[in-house]
């Protein structure tokens, strides 16, 4: 912790400890009965085991690092269109408006599942070609980012498996066509400048200034990989007066997963999506993101595990595609406000 500069700890001074799902385990109860209880405490924990190489983890990272070190002008040719596909600039996304003054202080590269223009599918909102960076200026780099896509989505599967479990489902609920057969998986690149860039900008929680402002996140699950560089809290207790937030170490070769808030509304509230903020510290500091989200037509409804005569449906009924069409557009600025400078 002696890394860190006193703004960003002056409102925090706890580390939250996680339970760590091995996905090789062949023990699946015991696995069941860790993640139940990470998902009752505090909807964080990290996955290990997960099949990805950690030596492809690491030239994943690197090549991100290659493209945000590209000038600005190469970068915003690729700026992110309507459907959430290309690059997000600092101050594109505002995740906690009541308390920033401005956007998160972190740049990205949202990459989804690739759908080719005459196909039916891209005419619905989140399906369609991603925008790449051309051979010329990165060689390999599509071909790494989707192996890497395709990789990621095999873990949130096999943890999808564990979840529906700890819910007394089967194991293969969430794998339906409906839901993560045509899954709406994005993978996001994120940087966080360091103080070199943002002028001197430090997180200062007082200020209104953050890497990340607090958020749930959208979707089911989200498996996070992050560099060693400490910048992730989490509140696990929404709604106390005052929010206690706590640290959430790197944990090298692990993902870092928690629940989104379909989950939430899924499990009637049982399983609850969890706010979590990023704080600069000064370093530069680079993650990879992978929000896993049912197809677009899937309606999610509580589940029949989840509701009894004493304990009714708290969330209607809401489809995938209309839940984030919803906090996309509450989260994001207009892209015409670009188009206007």
């Amino acid at each position: 912790m002696e890394n860190h500069s006193d703004a960003a700890l002056s409102s925090v001074s706890r580390v939250s400890t996680l339970n760590c799902i091995d996905l090789s385990n062949p023990k699946l109860p015991e696995s069941v009965s860790l993640l139940k209880q990470a998902c009752l405490d505090s909807g964080f924990f990290y996955v290990i085991n997960h099949g990805i190489s950690q030596e492809f983890m690491d030239e994943v990272f690197e090549q991100s690092k290659k493209f945000f070190d590209l000038p600005i002008d190469d970068k915003m040719k690729l700026l992110r269109n309507e459907k959430h596909r290309g690059y997000t600039p600092v101050l594109d996304e505002i995740l906690d408006p009541d308390n920033q003054v401005e956007g998160d202080y972190k740049e990205g590269y949202y990459i989804g599942v690739e759908v080719s223009e005459d196909d039916p599918q891209s005419e619905k909102p989140f399906y369609g070609p991603n925008v790449w960076p051309s051979e010329d200026l990165l060689p390999g780099w599509r071909q790494k980012m989707e192996k890497y896509h395709q990789e990621a989505l095999g873990v949130a599967k096999a943890v999808a498996r564990i979840i529906a479990l700890a819910l007394d489902l089967d194991g293969e609920f969430f794998d339906k066509p409906e839901m993560l057969g045509e899954s709406i998986a994005t993978l996001r690149l994120l940087h966080y400048e360091g103080v070199r860039r943002t002028k001197g900008r430090l997180s200062n929680p007082t200020n209104g200034i953050y890497g990340a402002g607090a958020h749930s996140d959208y979707g089911l699950i989200t498996l996070l990989a992050t560099d060693d560089v400490v910048g992730l809290q989490i509140c696990k207790v929404k709604d106390a007066q005052p929010q206690i937030w706590e640290y959430i170490p790197p944990l090298k070769g692990a993902f870092i997963v928690n629940l989104g808030d379909m989950l939430e509304r899924w499990s009637n509230g049982v399983f609850r999506s969890t706010l979590h903020r990023v704080l600069m510290n000064g370093q530069e500091r680079y993650s990879i993101a992978f929000f896993v989200e049912p197809s677009h037509e899937c309606l999610v409804e509580c589940l029949p595990t989840c509701k009894s005569e004493t304990n009714p449906p708290k969330f209607p009924p809401i489809t995938c595609a209309t839940y984030l069409t919803q906090r996309y557009r509450a989260t994001h600025i207009d892209l015409s406000s670009y188009q206007k400078t």
